[in-house]
Parts: structure tokens; C-alpha cells; sequence
């Protein structure tokens, strides 16, 4: 069994990778501020990934600020990309986002496209996994959109996804032969994000009002056309928003 580095293995997407795959024998390794290791300093990375034969990137940039968010995938990722080929990686692999490469007026997709370039220009074998957003994201939607009792949003189509379906499709990929390319993950339904906002307020009897407007923005800029749904290659994972809806509704 192979001993495979998490990065950001202690959040929400890491945690379900590293438990999935410890459920199938492997050695799965959480690296994350917490445990010691700091991919933008480089601390604790070497020792690390000694002898891991796979290493999986999941981690996100604590802030959203255009230069924060740019140093933060650019210098995390060389630094990874670095110390991986010094340990002898033989698979890197790195969740980013639907739309990457897309909508070049966001940046944070921008970030994220110099993190994938980064990548796929070293000399790793890599996979790069494009996720739609997360059904986990729709009430920081709301916060981040509110003002004075209204939740403004974007007015654009989604095909939103479960996290642990996300954990899924990034630890299969891990375990396979390496793409060198791009492959998206995306939920099983075309939703608004009106509705899915809509929806994750109701069912927490919160009052808010939800409004949707093509100028409103979404991670800091209006959303482009088309920007945040997949292409028709990607692999649609099995649950559905009004399935995981109740099923935390019921929790």
C-alpha cells in the first residue's frame, strides 16, 4: 500500500480523502499548518513527503484578496512541486475549480490557473481535478452577498456538488495512473444559485430575502457566461442537493 501526502488533509475535502483512503489500506498523511507542515514557507514539507508515492493538493488560500490569493497558489504550489520531485512522487495530484481558464475577470480563477499552469509544467506526473461548487458553500454564499436583510447572488446556472462526493473523485484519481491532464466532477443537476441559496436558508429558517441579478457578483466579480458550469465530459457524481439537504436538515 502506498503512502500518499494530503495537503490541506485536515479540512473539509482533505479529512474525507485522508479517511477514504486510509479505509483502503493506505497510508494517508494529513499535512496541514496544524500538523507542521506550511507549503508557503516550505516548514516541515521535506520530511513530509519522504517517501510518499503520491502527494494530493487540497489546500485553499486563507484569504481571497487578489495578490494574497496569487502568492499563495504560486508559491505553495512551486514549493510542493519542488520537494515532491525531490522526494521521487511518482503522481500530483491538485483539486481546482469548474471555470478555471474561463472567467479570467476573477481573481482567484486566475490564481488558480497559474497554480494548474505551474503544475503542468514541471516534470511530475500530474492529474488536475475541476470541481463545480460545493452544496457545503451555499449559506457563505448568502453571508458573503447580504446586505441590509437581502441576499443578493449571481444570477447563474450551477451544477453543484456534495463535498464527500468531491473526496470521492479525488481519492479514485489518486489511486489511478496519473492524466496528465484535467478532469471535472461536477453534481448530478443544473441549479440556480437562487435556488440553491434559496433552498439552504429555508431549510434553516432563516428570512432572508434572495435576490439574483446578472451584475451581482460572485467571488468578487460577475460571473461570465457559463463560467461555473462543467463541460460535457465531466463525471456527475450520485447525490442530490434536495437529498443532502434533508439529510443535514435532519442532523
Amino acid at each position: 500500500m502506498a503512502k500518499i501526502v494530503v495537503i490541506g488533509g485536515t479540512g473539509l475535502i482533505g479529512s474525507g480523502i485522508v479517511g477514504r483512503l486510509g479505509e483502503q489500506g493506505h497510508e494517508a498523511v494529513p499535512a496541514a499548518p496544524g500538523t507542521g507542515v506550511n507549503t508557503l514557507t516550505g516548514e516541515g514539507l521535506a520530511g513530509a513527503l519522504e517517501g510518499a508515492a503520491v502527494v494530493v493538493d487540497v489546500s485553499n488560500s486563507p484569504s481571497f484578496e487578489e495578490k494574497a490569493v496569487m502568492d499563495f497558489f504560486t508559491t505553495s504550489t512551486a514549493n510542493l512541486l519542488r520537494e515532491s520531485a525531490k522526494a521521487g512522487v511518482g503522481h500530483y495530484v491538485a483539486l481546482s475549480i469548474v471555470g478555471t481558464g474561463r472567467w479570467e475577470s476573477n481573481p482567484y480563477f486566475r490564481a488558480k490557473a497559474a497554480q494548474e499552469s505551474l503544475i503542468a509544467g514541471s516534470d511530475l506526473p500530474y492529474s488536475i481535478v475541476h470541481a463545480t461548487q460545493f452544496f457545503e458553500f451555499a449559506r457563505s454564499i448568502a453571508d458573503e452577498a447580504t446586505a441590509g436583510g437581502v441576499a443578493r447572488v449571481a444570477d447563474t446556472p450551477m451544477r453543484p456538488i456534495a463535498a464527500a462526493d468531491v473526496s470521492a473523485a479525488v481519492a479514485r484519481i489518486a489511486l489511478d495512473a496519473p492524466t496528465g491532464g484535467v478532469t471535472e466532477v461536477a453534481g448530478p443537476e443544473e441549479i440556480s444559485m437562487e435556488d440553491l441559496v434559496r433552498a439552504r436558508l429555508a431549510a434553516d429558517g432563516d428570512p432572508r430575502e434572495v435576490v439574483a441579478g446578472k451584475e451581482n457578483p460572485y467571488f468578487g466579480a460577475v460571473v461570465e457566461e457559463g463560467a461555473l458550469l462543467p463541460g460535457e465530459g465531466a463525471e456527475l457524481a450520485p447525490t442530490r442537493f434536495g437529498d443532502w439537504l434533508a439529510a443535514q436538515t435532519a442532523r
